[in-house]
């Protein structure tokens, strides 16, 4: 029977914890796949380092976390790193059959020295190192059967050994616990190990963690709960999650600073229980866990519990003054708009209207009726009114009374001096309900203005203003019973925006949108900007002119990187913007619905499109100095691997490396922190880049010279507390060296004298041209001189052979006359002829012609053909002038037949064939 209570009481338990994560309040969980940091999936170890780098021991090697970017280091016999541990700069690991440390070198990258060599004694096979803890000066690596001691400093090292397995090594107050299986809990005292409790069970079952006691010790056992030990006697601790924690199997355990402990568990996440053992809130795969088994619980320096699972790793913001309701499975929706009305949370959805016991873990129920859009909730003398898209609704006992079906209800104002009427901003207009035998009815419709009334306020004197976002502002002035609109008119001062909006604040009408928001002044009559409210709209990237007014009378506004609010300084009674840094990129409020609402003192509820956030304000103001961290600096290089560069001093850098990455990163792990970048490179740009959330920042192709390199963060709003400062040289290219530029001098002045020389040359022998030129001239002119002798004694050559063939012409016509009477004194005149055409004198005249003419033709075919005879060398000087056998015959006083027998035989004494021409070979010679 007792049996089937514990059973009983198991799923009632369960199915409590089950239900209450409907409607659970979880703190931000940042999570992270084995995509994300690029190992495998189990996650055995968490530890932090001073400059509070994550470091995981996972299946695949050791992981680093700088907060921007996860760096993975395989094990140095590539098997599973099952522990790691950070103590000072040295990250201790251990794995199968090894252990040992990694150190940053010069370049950033972590390099790891085995602690084997240190032992006498080698490891036993198939040994794991499964935890690592720290102790006074010395460092612990357990193992199944062993516990290994080695202490950094003074390099000693010593080994205790257990027959039974031990399961878990513990540090508690400083004091060593350690649990050996089958035997019980020792603790070492003077170097020895020694039991202090052999309680069946602890024999049973193993210890998951043991935590101190004012008046003694805490044992967190695996399948039994919690245990005092308190002068060594052991007791169930008398807690409200003791019987849970037996239903479960336990697999991690950690107290937080404040306390409080976390439970991780093999099948149903992890439990967060109180410092007296109440249980607060459990999470697990269902609302925000990767993985429902925790491996591993490590709490950081800023109070920020990580989870390494069976599958991923989850870090979550405990402490975070936001807390998130998550519907998941959407059956809430979108959030447009919540109230606190007698003790209960309502919720206006897109889906309708839901509630809650507040501060309860209840789920939300439905309110029957109310399926559709909820546009708004308004409390009015206690009573609860619900815009609605099917009209207007009063909620009762949680019940949907219908006052109006006239679709699309808006909102409600109070009408100034009657206290039971209410304006109703409709899809369509204006509508006024009364209350009248105690219900509220629709009065009437507002007649005269029939556009959408989203935003409006009532002011004196009938007065009402109402913003619509593709007309404008009306100002409406209506009679003193609200059944019409008297006059109606656009403000003209107001631009029109789609997502701005208009509200009453300290008496004053204030319209956003997204150049700021303007303030009416009635002496003008006109909307002006007021510089200091604008900020809260324009502080950052405009999303929306959304204003909320609370119930402590803070104006909200809504921007890209923040939510703002605008309070009353007590002292001044002048306006304060406060400023939250949660982006519209982690809220996902619906753009231009975005709403909050105050649910308690300090705590304000802020709907989003899967749920809704919660801010405590008063917590809100709590920050860290944040610092930034320059990772590394790498040369990029296209030909060959990037080069790591020592960053802690000034680089020099050859010009071949003149592209350039830096790596840096503030390690915050707050979800709803973004954090954004700034550079400024002295030496090339000498002003602040744009903020942006990229961790890595890349050069290239920067001109030789000397740079500084300055890097600032911002998380949320808040500066880092340290700018990163990096000095470096870009050398010059080698074509533009020291050496180079004297070679380009030497070069040069030896050009120049080379130069000199060759246009001294070049001139020289321009002169010498010129010279040339002119006697080249000269002997053209006495070329020519002689050309013209020559034509001259060519023309005393023809006009000479032309009076000889004239004269022997005459000479021969005188002769046939003479012979042709025959008379007797005739004699002496023909021998007279004769003689005078056979005159040698004629031909001596010819030949000294000729041979002016023509000069050493005569001597040249003498030489060539020596049997020629003088009557021959006559014959070819005719020829020589192309002279024809009836001009040659007077010459040689021979008739025309008797030359061509002269030319035959001069043929064959010049040896010529018979197709050869005699004249072409004279005038060729």
């Amino acid at each position: 029977m007792k049996i089937n209570f514990y059973i009983f009481l198991y799923f009632l338990l369960n199915s409590i914890l089950a239900n209450n994560l409907f409607a659970q309040e979880i703190p931000p969980i940042q999570k992270f796949t084995p995509t994300d940091y690029k190992g495998e999936s189990q996650n055995w170890m968490i530890s932090q380092a001073n400059n509070k780098y994550i470091y995981i021991a996972n299946n695949e090697g050791l992981l680093e976390y700088n907060g921007a970017k996860w760096t993975k280091y395989l094990s140095p016999n590539n098997t599973i790193i099952r522990a790691v541990k950070v103590v000072g700069k040295r990250i201790y690991s251990g794995c199968y059959m090894e252990f040992g440390f990694w150190e940053p070198n010069m370049f950033g990258r972590l390099q790891y020295q085995s602690l084997l060599p240190n032992f006498k004694d080698t490891m036993i096979e198939d040994e794991h190192i499964w935890n690592i803890i720290s102790y006074d000066e010395w460092i612990l690596f357990q193992t199944f059967n062993r516990i290994y001691f080695y202490n950094p400093k003074t390099g000693d090292t010593s080994i205790i050994k257990s027959k039974n397995g031990i399961s878990r090594v513990f540090n508690t107050q400083n004091v060593i616990y350690f649990h050996v299986s089958n035997e019980g809990i020792y603790k070492i005292e003077e170097g020895k190990p020694k039991l202090i409790i052999d309680d069946s069970l602890f024999i049973d079952d193993k210890v998951v963690n043991i935590f101190s006691l004012e008046e003694g010790l805490l044992l967190q056992t695996r399948d039994s709960g919690f245990y005092t030990l308190i002068n060594g006697k052991a007791s169930e601790w008398d807690a409200p999650a003791q019987e849970i924690l037996k239903s479960m199997n336990v697999l991690s355990s950690i107290q937080l600073k404040d306390k409080s402990f976390v439970i991780g568990t093999i099948k149903n996440g992890i439990i967060f229980i109180s410092e007296s053992g109440e249980v607060q809130y459990q999470l697990n795969r269902s609302n925000g866990l990767n993985n429902n088994t925790a491996l591993s619980l490590f709490e950081d320096v800023d109070e920020n519990l990580w989870v390494g699972l069976d599958n991923g790793i989850n870090c979550i913001n405990i402490k975070s003054p936001i807390r998130v309701f998550n519907d998941d499975e959407g059956k809430i929706g979108t959030v447009y708009t919540s109230i606190v009305f007698n003790d209960y949370l309502y919720l206006g959805t897109n889906q309708g209207l839901f509630y809650k016991k507040l501060d309860s873990q209840s789920s939300f129920e439905f309110v029957l009726g109310t399926s559709g859009q909820v546009w708004s909730l308004f409390a009015y003398r206690n009573e609860l009114f619900c815009g609605h898209h099917l009209g207007t609704f009063i909620i009762s006992n949680n019940r949907a009374q219908l006052v109006t079906n006239i679709p699309g209800t808006w909102g409600f104002k109070p009408i100034p001096g009657e206290g039971n009427m209410l304006l109703e901003g409709n899809y369509n207009g204006l509508n006024v309900l009364k209350k009248e035998g105690g219900a509220w009815k629709l009065k009437n419709k507002i007649k005269g203005f029939d556009n959408s009334a989203r935003y409006f306020e009532i002011t004196e004197n009938n007065e009402v203003w109402v913003s619509h976002a593709y007309k404008g502002v009306f100002k409406l002035k209506t009679n003193s019973s609200f059944t019409e609109v008297k006059n109606s008119v656009i403000d003209t001062t107001a631009p029109i925006d789609k997502n701005s909006s208009l509200i009453k604040y300290k008496d004053r009408i204030l319209y956003a949108y997204k150049d700021g928001v303007l303030v009416y002044n009635t002496t003008t009559g006109r909307f002006t900007k007021d510089t200091l409210l604008s900020s809260i709209v324009t502080q950052s990237q405009y999303t929306s002119g959304k204003l909320v007014v609370d119930d402590t009378e803070k104006l909200w506004a809504f921007s890209s990187d923040n939510i703002s609010y605008v309070d009353v300084n007590d002292l001044t009674s002048e306006f304060q913007i406060n400023k939250i840094a949660i982006p519209y990129s982690l809220r996902k409020g619906q753009i231009g619905y975005e709403n909050i609402t105050r649910i308690k003192k300090n705590k304000y509820l802020i709907g989003i499109t899967d749920g809704y956030l919660t801010l405590d304000i008063a917590k809100q103001n709590k920050t860290n100095n944040y610092q930034l961290y320059l990772n590394s600096v790498i040369l990029n290089s296209v030909e060959t691997a990037d080069i790591p560069v020592d960053f802690d001093s000034a680089g020099e850098f050859d010009f071949e490396n003149n592209s350039i990455t830096f790596n840096y990163s503030v390690p915050d792990y707050n979800k709803f922190n973004v954090v954004q970048y700034q550079y400024k490179l002295n030496g090339r740009y000498n002003q602040w880049s744009e903020w942006n959330t990229k961790s890595e920042l890349t050069f290239e192709n920067l001109l030789f010279g000397e740079y500084n390199l300055n890097i600032r963060a911002k998380v949320g709003n808040k500066l880092s507390s340290n700018i990163i400062s990096y000095d470096f040289k870009i050398n010059r290219p080698w074509f533009l060296s020291n050496t180079a530029i004297f070679m380009y001098l030497v070069f040069l002045f030896g050009f120049s004298l080379f130069m000199h020389k060759t246009y001294k040359k070049y001139y020289r022998k321009l002169h010498e041209n010129k010279q040339l030129e002119s006697e080249q001239l000269i002997t053209k002119i006495n070329n020519e001189k002689l050309n013209q002798e020559i034509e001259s004694k060519n023309r005393e050559l023809a006009i000479s052979t032309m009076s000889i063939i004239k004269k022997n012409e005459v000479l021969n016509s005188i002769k046939k006359e003479l012979k042709k009477s025959k008379h007797p004194d005739n004699k002496a005149a023909l021998e007279f002829i004769d003689n005078n055409l056979n005159d040698k004198k004629d031909w001596s005249f010819f030949e000294q012609a000729f041979n002016n003419a023509d000069k050493d033709f005569l001597d040249k075919i003498k030489h060539a053909h020596p049997n020629l005879t003088p009557n021959d060398l006559r014959f070819c000087a005719y020829l020589r002038l192309n002279l024809s056998s009836k001009e040659m015959a007077p010459l040689l006083n021979i008739s025309v037949k008797s030359v061509e027998t002269k030319r035959y035989r001069l043929r064959k004494k010049l040896g010529l064939e018979h197709d050869s021409s005699l004249v072409n070979y004279i005038l060729n010679f």
